[in-house]
């Protein structure tokens, strides 16, 4: 089962589309955030939950006497 971390942005209604966009693809091309949710509120503010994959790397088991 795939685990994700979730990160909830908010922008006012002074903050335009075109910010918003360039802001959200800037996370996802340098961050790895994808878009989960979008909510349009009556007064303009806009928020929005990206999410990103959590990858467990399996430990590995040194011997001690081979270290």
């Amino acid at each position: 089962m795939m685990e994700f971390e979730y990160r909830v942005v908010t922008f006012g209604r002074q903050v335009s589309r075109e910010e918003s966009r360039r802001a959200l693809a800037d996370a996802a091309e340098h961050d790895g955030w994808e878009l989960a949710r979008t909510r349009l509120y009556v007064g303009g503010a806009r928020r929005v939950w990206l999410r990103r994959r959590i990858v467990r790397v399996p430990r590995r088991w040194v011997d001690a006497a081979r270290a």
